[in-house]
């Protein structure tokens, strides 16, 4: 059969081929005048469908967020409108080398912030795709089959009238575009929330760092501390087994009982005891330490020689308005607020109708042979296409709905984390100042309770006094001590403290 016979099925079949290779919209005359049209009528149903979107809120209206707070921290302390210490980086705002050295290998190895650096990725790359849907599509498409219709439809027919086989194949190959035109900007809006949301993820990190610097700081002052408290119950257990010799020795001399001999015992053997208690808060605490650095159980090197002696440096507070700029979870939830904005209107836009581009050009032929033949096998197509939601729109609504409301969430959530920063400030500024004034006082009764030990033993000595008073004397003595190393690492840790809630630690110096 010759070949120019089987010719008009293949013009017969051209919508087949836009929607088999191509997938595009078969062509149509006068398309970019009724584009314009569409457009006219697409603007005009959006203006009604708007005028309605607020009623599917019901009483759930948004409602504008609120950054405002006091102008000062109140008590002794006012503000000033000056550099805040949260602005230091960690290694300029923490002078010890040993704890500069945990922090810096914590920021390279923590697990923590390591899992936060994938959820930065993964948001970088949403923001990739979600700019990709407003971007013209080019796609390729090779096919090849073969197909039968059925003989008893008018094609069939038309075909068996025309000689045309049972089982005609066809070749074609081609491209195809497609291009949906952002009337609303939901494309681009969604980008834009992708972009936010991305921000937020690098602030999310960020609070972890300062956490994390944090949490390494407060764990190294109690590691310095519970090596003081063993130094210090040490001596006292030393002092305490002389004290007993001189009982046991008293007791031989006829001049103390065997009552006496046993409280003492008993108290050397209760401090004893207690010092293994601080010995393994001292192995959890190096090994908490070691968890945050990201590495195994070792010795944590340190100098707690002069923790007693260091006084905790003033913290520059700044202005609490800063805390909007300086607070990462802040800045977190101000992105977060942004992006839930955007999603309402992205929601919003679905209501309206959507207008997109379509367009095909290729190659397609029943005889491998002719299939680059032109123009014979040539084939295009170019469209438009307006579509809009009429009817069945519950998912649409619901959608605009739950955005609506999340977009509600984020403004309470902002305002929930901009209170808790600045109470989180206030908090601790009064721990610094009651610590201060603590101190002083619990440094007067160690060394008034110092000179009531010796003056307790002289008196023992002498007869003028019993066991017990040297006995409760020594063990308050102790206490003091202990309690003032205490209260020496509980300022440490306020003022690290301080220095988290006021939004430090996570900036470094930009890399050269």
């Amino acid at each position: 059969m010759e070949l120019d016979t089987r010719e008009p099925r293949v013009t017969h079949e051209d919508g087949d081929l836009v929607h088999r290779a191509l997938g595009a919209c078969p062509p149509r005359r006068s398309v970019l005048r009724r584009a314009r049209r569409g457009v006219t009528i697409a603007l005009v149903g959006a203006v009604l469908l708007s005028s309605g979107c607020a009623r599917y809120l019901e009483d759930n209206k948004a409602r504008e967020v609120s950054r405002a707070v006091p102008d000062s921290y109140g008590g002794a302390y006012t503000g000033a409108a000056t550099t805040a210490d949260a602005q230091r980086q960690w290694d300029q705002f923490f002078s010890d080398p040993f704890l500069q050295a945990l922090i810096r290998e914590a920021l390279d190895n923590n697990q923590e912030l390591n899992i936060r650096l994938q959820e930065i990725i993964i948001a970088q790359n949403e923001i990739a795709a979600r700019k990709g849907e407003y971007l013209p599509r080019l796609d390729a498409g090779v096919g090849v089959g073969v197909e039968k219709v059925g003989q008893r439809t008018s094609q069939g027919a038309s075909d068996m009238a025309d000689g045309v086989p049972e089982h005609l194949p066809y070749f074609g190959f081609g491209l195809s575009a497609a291009w949906e035109i952002d009337i609303w900007k939901k494309l681009r809006n969604a980008a834009k929330s992708a972009d936010y949301r991305y921000r937020a993820t690098i602030e999310a990190r960020n609070f972890i760092i300062t956490q994390i610097v944090a949490e390494i700081a407060e764990a190294y002052y109690e590691l310095l501390a519970l090596d003081n408290q063993i130094e210090v119950l040490d001596r006292n257990i030393g002092i305490q087994q002389d004290a007993l010799e001189i009982v046991k020795l008293k007791k031989e001399a006829a001049r103390a009982t065997e009552l006496g001999v046993q409280r003492f015992q008993a108290e050397v053997t209760k401090n004893q005891g207690r010092r293994f208690e601080l010995l393994q808060q001292r192995v959890e605490a190096e090994n908490r330490i070691n968890f945050l650095v990201g590495r195994f159980p070792q010795r944590v090197a340190r100098d707690p020689a002069k923790f007693m002696d260091t006084e905790p440096a003033p913290v520059n507070m700044g202005l609490p308005s800063q805390l909007l700029d300086n607070r990462p979870d802040v800045r977190q939830a101000s992105y977060e607020l942004e992006a839930s904005k955007l999603d309402v209107k992205v929601a919003k836009a679905r209501f309206y109708p959507s207008l997109s581009l379509e367009a095909g050009v290729g190659y397609e032929s029943f005889n491998v042979v002719h299939l680059l033949d032109t123009p014979e096998s040539l084939l295009y197509n170019v469209a438009g296409n307006l579509t809009a939601p009429l009817l069945n729109r519950a998912a649409i609504k619901a959608d605009y709905r739950a955005a609506n409301a999340m977009q509600i969430q984020a403004v309470f959530n902002f305002e929930r984390t901009l209170l808790l920063a600045f109470t989180e400030v206030v908090n601790y500024l009064r721990m610094v100042e009651n610590l201060a004034a603590q101190f002083e006082r619990q440094t007067v009764q160690v060394e008034t309770l110092e000179q009531a030990t010796e003056t307790s033993n002289i008196l023992y000595r002498s007869a003028r006094a019993d066991y017990m008073e040297v006995l409760m004397t020594r063990r308050d003595s102790l206490e003091a001590e202990m309690e003032l190393i205490e209260t020496r690492k509980q300022q440490m840790q306020a003022r690290v403290g301080i220095y988290r809630a006021l939004g430090g630690g996570w900036r470094r110096e930009p890399a050269a």
